[in-house]
Formats: C-alpha cells, structure tokens, sequence
C-alpha cells in the first residue's frame, strides 16, 4: 500500500512540473565552441523557445572532449528538463572510440533521452580540382594502383568524416592516408590547400567552394540527393552498399527528466520546428529541416549508430 501511495505522489510531482514547464531559463547546451552546425540550429530554437515560452532560453557552450564535456554535463543536471544538448553523431562516436580502448566514457547512452531530430544531411565527397576523377570509382582506380598515396583529410580519428571515409575505402577495397584536423572546417582548408586530396563535409560547408570551383563534388553519402546538389549521385546508387552517413543535428536531454516533462519539451521543439522562421534560418544556409520526434528518431538513431560503430570497429585502433 505505501509503495502505490508513494509512486502515485512521485507521479503527482512529475506531473505538476510538466504543467509548469518551463519554471525557468531553459538552458541549450552546445558541446562545442561556438560557430558550426550545432551552434546553428542552437541560434534560432533560441529565440522561438523565447517566444513559445515567456522564458530566457539561453545558448551556453561547453567545449571538449569532441562534444562528451557537454554532454556529460547535460546528463548529470537536475532532472527538471531545463537542459537541452544540441548535437551531432560525435553523441555515440566518443562512446565507440572509448570502447575501442577500454576507456571508460563521461557518460552513457542509457543517461541520454532523444527528444527530436532537427535535420539530417547527407555528407558529401570532394576532392581537389588537380585530381583528375569524377567519380568515386575513378577516385578508387587511383587509390588501387597508388595505396596510401592519395590523402584525406577529417574532422578528427572516429570523427563524422573520418568514419564514413573508412567505410567507403573498405567497400571499395582501396587505402588512402589518413590527414586527422581539428574539426570540420580545417579539414576542408587542408584539400583547399592542397594538403589533402579527398575529404567529407556537410552540403552547408562545401556549397560555396564548389560552386566556385575551388572543390569538385564527386558523390553523397546518402540514400537520396541532396537539394543543393540535385545530380550528385549517392555512393549506393553507384554501387557501395552500405555506405551511408549523414551530418545530422538532434536534440537531447536527460534520461532521468520523468515522461510527463519529456512530452511537454517534444511539443515545445515540434512548434519551434514548424516556425516558418526556423526553416528559413536552416535553408539559407544550405540546411534542409529535417523533423523527426522521438520515436521516429530513434529508429534512425538506431540505424545510423550501428553502420558507424561497424565501421569504427573494422578502423580499429590508429
């Protein structure tokens, strides 16, 4: 009898302070310096949030640790749903590189809740103009009669672009030497430089350069094209089964926020997601909305985690 008394009062709770929700300043916790995509979607949930909620919904940036600083931080806040992590696929990549060797992670998968994915790009392969290729399969023509001669540049070992370039050199049985960058953006400027040859990156980062020349797309990673480069054709359809990865952004919180105060953050993040000023903020800038609530995104989070913690596996340790 105490046991149904007390689990009808911890329910009463939950429920009231999803009723009050938000009691406070809601606080979107970027795991990473300020500038890229998470800080760019961070921007505009920002503002709609104000608006949605009468409440300071306030951007702060915890760097480090390729995303696992915030991470961990959000996780281990009070259960109040006042914390929301943006982030991208580095949520499980720190956690597979960790397993790799036997390190022991920040945080766990079990201490995150998905709350909604806000889009979901495709990355896209390019490589310097010098490159005499087209295509992939050109690309992987030179890398067979020329092993680890050919360099991609990446945002880091396990990282967004160095793993997806792992899978593709795997399916199509080829090496090139691995270029490891700080992040996203140096990677690019390492092939703009002519350091490397070959690299991933997201449609918004690589838009400008191709457009001007100074890039040449040669494939998407994804199942379907990309509005920004409608004739680009996707590793798949030329063959690379498998071979699939998106630069995707997601909101998460706490595991611990009780059920009542998770529902009531996903309705709020599915208006902001429907704001015409949120889509506009993303498709300016090369960014396709890309919605999905929770249990639609957890059956892509699920797929997209294992095609990467295959791929981390066979990489192995560096």
């Amino acid at each position: 009898m105490k046991r149904l008394l007390l689990a009808a009062a911890l329910s009463f709770v939950a429920t009231s302070y999803a009723q009050d929700y938000p009691s406070k300043a809601v606080n979107i916790v970027v795991p990473n310096p300020p500038g890229g995509m998470n800080q760019i979607h961070a921007q505009p949930l920002s503002a709609i949030l104000e608006k949605l909620t009468n409440q300071p919904a306030v951007i702060i940036n915890r760097p480090g640790g390729t995303g696992a600083v915030g991470t961990a931080y959000v996780v281990n806040q009070p259960p109040d749903g006042h914390h929301i992590l943006v982030t991208v696929p580095n949520l499980y990549l720190v956690i597979e590189k960790d397993k790799l060797y036997g390190i022991k992670s920040p945080y766990t998968l079990d201490q995150v809740a998905l709350l909604a994915r806000l889009s979901a790009d495709p990355l896209i392969m390019v490589v310097h103009p010098s490159m005499p290729v087209k295509s992939p399969k050109e690309l992987a023509a030179i890398a067979k009669s020329k092993p680890n001669e050919i360099v991609f540049s990446s945002s880091g070992p396990y990282g967004i672009t160095h793993t997806p370039t792992a899978m593709f050199m795997d399916a199509a049985g080829v090496k090139m030497r691995h270029l490891p960058t700080t992040g996203g953006g140096p990677a690019i400027l390492q092939v703009l430089g002519g350091h490397a040859q070959v690299t991933g990156g997201g449609p918004a980062a690589l838009y400008a350069h191709v457009q001007s020349g100074k890039l040449r797309a040669i494939a998407s990673w994804g199942v379907k094209p990309h509005p920004t480069f409608p004739k680009l054709p996707t590793l798949q359809s030329l063959g690379y089964k498998n071979v699939e990865a998106y630069l995707w952004v997601g909101l998460f919180t706490s595991a611990a926020v009780p059920e009542p105060t998770l529902k009531k953050m996903r309705d709020l993040i599915r208006k902001v997601a429907a704001d015409p000023s949120f889509k506009q903020t993303l498709e300016k800038i090369n960014v396709v909305p890309d919605y999905l609530d929770a249990p639609e995104f957890r059956k892509f989070f699920d797929a997209d985690y294992a095609r990467m913690a295959t791929a981390i596996k066979k990489i192995g340790k560096l």
